[in-house]
């Protein structure tokens, strides 16, 4: 038991080693140009060809093509803009979710953090549950796959899933090279499949007259046409997807050799390259494959049961390029489905230790990667189980999280805009805002399955946020200690004798306040009239923040007062680790003195827990013993 535990947390301290998928921070020499870090975004954005088409035609039927038109234009005039702008504003991978929680102070810039969280997780977990259904139903649907396995759909998804998983379990250290070849080996296969069908459609043009007389037939006006198109248009918000994961891996190119973190000018620019080369291919083959799939697929074989149904372009490549071709198509369709979850999977495991962790909102295991691989792969099965591996079941749910983080971004953009000035961008951004809502939305009410599961993901990370946070609540939160010259001189000329600190709220710094406190001080605790003290005051910062860096400063009130003055999310906590500092300084076991705080304990401590302070002294106490468990050894704290 022991070693599989450390092997499970092997790597604690440093996730960064674990794998390079979107998020991690390469070393300089194994980053990459943009063409090839655009083809890790594309194992999640191109791999949608996989279902997209046919997903489009079950939803909008003989619309489909005129319905993808209307995917195209916001894809180029709204998603592609938004993430330009969100790749200048957070160049090391936060995405839009950074930009708008610099907006958003104190606990409600957490509570949105979570709920955004709640609907990426969607995203991703939907991608891999999704991709490895599709991928199942390429393999079922292919004539050399074993009719012992075919109607198995959930083992076989599973199974899928085992070994996306067992692939982080191991160690996914480099994911960029092999997306190469993947990427290049299916878009140059679905080059073949839609070219050999816009080639059908040209040299048989009845195909195409049959299909442009039953749209007249069912829509005789072409403004309503184009109507129906923008309302039926949502069912199609899939090929929206990857927009997000585009920014994730943006700490993975190499830009100019004069970047550097505070001004990464070349990453910058060729992340934006990244998103116009893959937003420009994805409109080509969504358009193109929309029209083939469309015109010629009989519309039955797109239903559920249909041999077209998820698998559209895959249908095509067997139907009109023979067998042989169809499998080969086949395996390069659950190859890049398959890896589309490992991109899901390394997104996860990058986007929530990104934030949970620094605002106490993770258990310490978090910090590892394979039990959080256990954890994602754990509800990925119980959602394949639940949807009964079927990919037209899940695409609510996928386009829900995608729309939602779209969303999001277009505000954040609108909001950067509108800060800086921008009045036109800002409006520009605020009307792709307005159409992405609308998208979300129509969404929602036509398939409320997504929010329903987002909702779930919110809830358990809210649960699990609250619970980690209570039981951190007595860590030692400060990252940094300093001392500035004056207060390094009050700590040294005290350490000769007992050294003495005195809590002291620094709301009121009066000389009458000073002489106050230390009456009681000395009265509540018999200490002589002579007795050396110096005064801490500890101002609360974000008492949403977990932890912080603390400099201590020295100041002289009133000519005779000593204040040593500290900030920091928590009161007890930087009181706890001034004391630890000192000791460590001077070698000598400082003394600190508090005054019991009035009220009920509980609410007291609820105090703690949201606006860092309340019962400080027994906080403090807990603190020190937590972190020096030798009572011998451990700083004195006093209540009077």
């Amino acid at each position: 038991m022991t070693r599989l535990h450390a092997w499970l947390l092997s790597g604690i301290n440093d996730r960064s080693l674990q794998h390079a998928g979107p998020g991690a921070k390469p070393a300089a020499d194994r980053r990459h140009p943009w063409w090839k870090v655009m083809c890790l975004t594309g194992v999640d954005y191109f791999s949608s060809l996989g279902y997209q088409p046919g997903i489009a035609a079950l939803a909008a039927g003989l619309l489909s093509p005129v319905a993808t038109v209307v995917l195209v234009l916001v894809t180029l005039l709204g998603a592609l803009p938004v993430y330009r702008r969100v790749a200048a504003e957070s160049p090391h991978g936060e995405g839009s979710i950074a930009m708008l929680v610099r907006l958003l102070p104190f606990w409600q810039g957490k509570l949105f953090v979570l709920v955004l969280l709640g609907f990426a997780a969607t995203d991703f977990v939907i991608t891999m549950t999704l991709s490895a259904a599709d991928a199942t139903a390429h393999l079922d649907e292919n004539p050399y796959w074993p009719a012992a396995l075919r109607d198995h759909e959930v083992p076989v998804t599973l199974v899928l899933l085992g070994l996306l998983g067992a692939v982080f379990l191991v160690g996914f250290t480099e994911a960029i090279g092999i997306a190469v070849a993947i990427v290049g080996a299916y878009l140059t296969l679905n080059v073949i499949v839609v070219v050999d069908g816009l080639w059908l459609i040209a040299t048989h043009p009845s195909t195409f007259t049959g299909w442009t007389t039953a749209l007249t037939a069912q829509h005789g006006n072409p403004l309503l046409v184009v109507a129906i198109a923008f309302i039926v248009f949502p069912k199609l918000a899939l090929g929206l997807s990857g927009f997000e994961t585009g920014v994730a891996v943006m700490p993975h190119l190499r830009g100019d050799p004069a970047d550097s973190e505070d001004h990464p000018t070349g990453r910058i620019r060729d992340t934006r390259k990244l998103l116009t080369t893959a937003a420009l291919i994805m409109s080509g083959f969504l358009l193109t494959s929309s029209v083939v799939t469309t015109v010629l697929i009989p519309a039955p074989e797109f239903a559920p049961g249909g041999k077209a149904n998820g698998r559209a372009l895959a249908y095509l490549a067997h139907e009109q390029l023979g067998p042989v071709f169809g499998t080969a198509y086949d395996l390069s369709t659950i190859a890049i489905l398959w890896f589309a979850g490992a991109s899901a999977m390394a997104g996860l495991l990058n986007l929530v230790p990104r934030y949970l962790p620094r605002y106490g909102m993770a258990p310490q295991w978090a910090g590892a990667v394979r039990p959080l691989v256990l954890v994602f792969f754990a509800v990925a099965v119980l959602i394949t189980v639940a949807f009964d591996a079927d990919v037209n079941a899940q695409g609510s749910a996928y386009a829900t999280g995608v729309l939602v983080l779209m969303t999001s971004a277009a505000v954040a953009a609108a909001l950067s805009a509108r800060r800086h000035h921008e009045h036109r961008k800002f409006t520009a951004f605020a009307v792709i805002a307005a159409v992405l809502t609308y998208t979300t939305i129509a969404n929602i009410a036509e398939r409320p399955d997504g929010v329903k599961i987002a909702g779930c993901f919110i809830a358990g990370i809210v649960l699990v946020s609250v619970l980690s946070r209570i039981g951190r609540s007595f860590e030692l939160r400060v990252t940094d200690l300093q001392f500035d010259a004056t207060a390094h001189t009050f700590i040294q000329d005290c350490a000769r004798r007992t050294i003495r600190l005195v809590a002291k709220e620094p709301a009121h710094r009066s000389i009458v306040d000073y002489q106050d406190k230390t009456r009681q001080v000395r009265a509540d605790n018999d200490l002589p009239d002579d007795a050396d003290v110096i005064f801490v005051e500890v101002a609360i910062t974000d008492a949403s923040d977990f932890a912080s860096a603390v400099v201590v400063r020295g100041e002289v009130m009133h000519g005779r007062y000593r204040v040593l003055i500290l900030e920091n999310p928590a009161v007890a906590s930087a009181i706890a680790a001034l004391l630890l500092g000192i000791q460590d300084r001077t070698g000598r076991r400082p003394h600190i003195y508090f005054e019991w705080t009035e009220g009920n304990p509980a609410a007291n401590f609820l105090r703690f827990l949201i606006f860092g302070q309340g019962e400080i002294a027994p906080v403090t106490r807990e603190v020190l013993r937590r972190h020096q468990p030798d009572r011998n050894h451990r700083p004195h704290v006093h209540v009077g």
